[in-house]
């Protein structure tokens, strides 16, 4: 996706610099200097996107399309009267809660990518929340003692942190993209994780990210795979 016309014109415009002293009347000064060298304002924006092998087309393609069926006709249309009978403080309760139960997973997810200080960080939210917060229904770690909220780990990205590559993308039925390395990982994640208090909080989200693809199969995962490149490097 190319950068808009007016940003591209005004990185490419020439600061222009201001006199610093005014030149003697009789004799001007002239300074010489070097031109400088060239800058490529461009340089990386035509760096091919490396091609993905896709060996699970077959699976991955129908099963996007399911997915997608599944989620306008029959998730959505849930989680919509879903959130229209539960207000929308009690949904949110309900996912810090099942948030605070899967602490596990991202404790191991850090300790296993040798980051204690989140792994410090994700237990003590855990015994605060999970006794102050009423089993994590509640966040007083960040409200009253300012602990905010780390990004999740878990174990898929524990192996990209040791160098197992992502493998071919795989999708899962009625969960969405995923690849090899994830996949197995996910599952378990995901069920700690009502799907439907989780749509109902996230309506909308989806249909802006495949409204201007041109092949939304393909846009979604490979947004799957970069995204879950930048969650191993944070």
């Amino acid at each position: 996706m190319s950068l808009p016309l007016a940003l591209l014109l005004l990185l490419a415009a020439p600061a222009r610099a201001q006199d610093a002293a005014y030149a003697a009347p009789l004799e001007p000064a002239v300074v010489v200097s070097e031109p400088a060298p060239p800058v490529d304002d461009f340089a990386g924006f035509d760096e091919a996107e490396k091609p993905v092998s896709d060996p699970l087309r077959f699976w991955n393609r129908p099963f996007f399309h399911f997915n997608d069926k599944f989620y306008f006709w029959l998730a959505k249309p849930v989680s919509r009267t879903y959130g229209y009978v539960v207000p929308k403080p009690a949904r949110t309760a309900v996912d810090r809660g099942f948030h605070n139960m899967r602490w596990p997973v991202r404790f191991v997810g850090s300790l296993l990518q040798l980051k204690m200080r989140r792994a410090g960080d994700e237990t003590r939210r855990f015994l605060v929340n999970s006794t102050l917060g009423v089993g994590g229904l509640f966040d007083p770690a960040d409200r009253w003692f300012g602990w905010r909220r780390p990004p999740d780990e878990d174990l898929g990205q524990a192996l990209g942190y040791w160098g197992v590559g992502q493998g071919f993308p795989f999708t899962i039925p009625l969960m969405g993209p995923s690849n090899l390395r994830d996949g197995l990982m996910i599952i378990p994640t995901m069920l700690l994780s009502p799907q439907m208090n989780y749509v109902s909080l996230h309506i909308g989200e989806y249909e802006s990210l495949k409204k201007d693809a041109l092949d939304p199969y393909a846009f979604t995962r490979d947004a799957y795979r970069k995204n879950r490149e930048k969650k191993i490097k944070e």
